[in-house]
């Protein structure tokens, strides 16, 4: 399985008082969730979190166990073992099993504090992406411009064949984040890690200090016919704005794509805001939590008249998906592209005498429209799975001006 960039970690719980949706995920784990920060006069935040690739069918609440009764005893088996001297998380990671929550999770408190930088748009690391390759091996597919990997001359597909000392050729990508990461106390930004790598015939040997880095999660390029293609990686923090921005400078009535695929999710505030960039406010998506529903909705004054475009893939997901859902739905947006990920379903975080985390689903999410996308994912307007870049720009060439 293709790695995520390294410095992407599990779930945390969300900051500040507003309402802030997260669906977030670890495609190195392959695993999905995210974070709902409580509102004023709320009680503990709900997380959201969806299927892996290769579920199918809705998810049925229904004929799910009482969700207040898995978090009970989840919270209880956790209490009862920190009493007798045992491990919480270890307690609630059995409890969690016996649940029947198949998307339940539970995480160390390192885990979500990492989770919580990438999530600010920001995060401890070389500047490395990678991925697992068949042979088992290691490859670096993308190298951060200023970062310290970037400064030492580490180029993509360069291989990756230890950290630390540690060969992690055969290694999950899940480990070799770990050795990137070092341990509680080596992953501060300025400790070093040493990597060895290898390019053609030359091996060597680097040793980079750890620094604090923007994820850059929105970048923005201009293709044929005056067309702007918005990649959007992540919805961390600050991307509805970037959004916005960028489509403030695309060419008066040119068209736009939205360029969804691989994008993992992220802070359901930003998802909304960049819809809002794209619709004259109205349903987002609705959303329950256990059993209370809620909705989400688009700010007025978006720029409804551009031809749009949404490209999405197998690697869309949650907030991402409720993106598409909300510009498909809303017939503001033409979806280019395969099926998405498929992951739309509520979880509640608990905090953990030891400080771990358990996720324990609680609801799903709907589109406009009231599809749940949670299993079975949003299906494209048009199907393509080859070139797919080239047919948006067709549909977008065929659109013209829908005012």
């Amino acid at each position: 399985m293709s790695g995520r960039d390294l410095f992407c970690q599990p779930r945390r719980f969300g900051r500040g008082a507003a309402l802030t949706l997260v669906f977030a995920s670890v495609l190195v784990a392959g695993a999905a969730t995210g974070a709902l920060p409580r509102g004023p006069g709320e009680g503990r935040g709900t997380t959201a979190s969806g299927g892996t690739s290769g579920t199918s069918g809705t998810s049925d609440t229904s004929a799910s166990p009482d969700p207040a009764g898995r978090s009970e005893d989840v919270t209880r088996a956790a209490e009862e073992a920190a009493a007798d001297g045992k491990s919480p998380m270890e307690a609630a990671e059995r409890a969690v099993s016996r649940s029947g929550d198949r998307w339940a999770a539970v995480y160390s408190e390192g885990e979500y504090e990492e989770f919580e930088e990438s999530l600010d748009g920001e995060y401890t690391g070389v500047g490395l992406w990678a991925r697992h390759e068949r042979d088992g091996r290691i490859e670096v597919t993308r190298v951060q411009s200023g970062s310290p990997a970037a400064a030492a001359g580490i180029r993509a597909g360069d291989r990756l064949r230890s950290v630390d000392g540690r060969g992690v050729d055969g290694l999950p990508v899940t480990d070799v984040v770990s050795l990137l990461r070092g341990d509680a106390t080596d992953a501060a930004a300025g400790t070093a890690v040493r990597l060895g790598l290898e390019r053609g015939t030359r091996a060597w040997t680097e040793t980079l200090r750890r620094a604090r880095l923007s994820t850059g999660s929105v970048t923005v390029r201009k293709v044929a016919g005056g067309v702007t293609v918005i990649k959007i990686a992540a919805f961390t923090k600050g991307v509805g704005d970037d959004v916005r921005a960028a489509v403030r400078q695309a060419p008066a009535g040119a068209g736009i794509v939205l360029d969804l695929r691989g994008n993992s999710g992220g802070l359901v505030t930003e998802a909304t805001a960049a819809a809002s960039v794209f619709l004259d406010g109205g349903l987002v998506a609705t959303y329950d939590v256990e059993g209370d529903q809620r909705a989400l909705h688009a700010e007025a004054g978006g720029d409804t008249g551009r031809p749009l475009v949404a490209l999405v893939d197998g690697g869309t997901m949650s907030a991402a998906e409720l993106l598409t859902g909300a510009l498909q739905d809303r017939g503001r947006a033409v979806v280019v592209g395969s099926r998405t990920f498929g992951k739309g379903s509520v979880q509640m975080p608990s905090r953990l005498p030891d400080g771990s985390v358990a996720e324990l689903t609680v609801g799903h999410y709907r589109t406009p429209s009231g599809h749940a996308v949670d299993g079975t994912g949003i299906t494209p307007d048009l199907d393509v799975t080859e070139g797919a870049l080239e047919r948006a720009e067709t549909v977008l060439s065929g659109l013209g001006d829908p005012r």
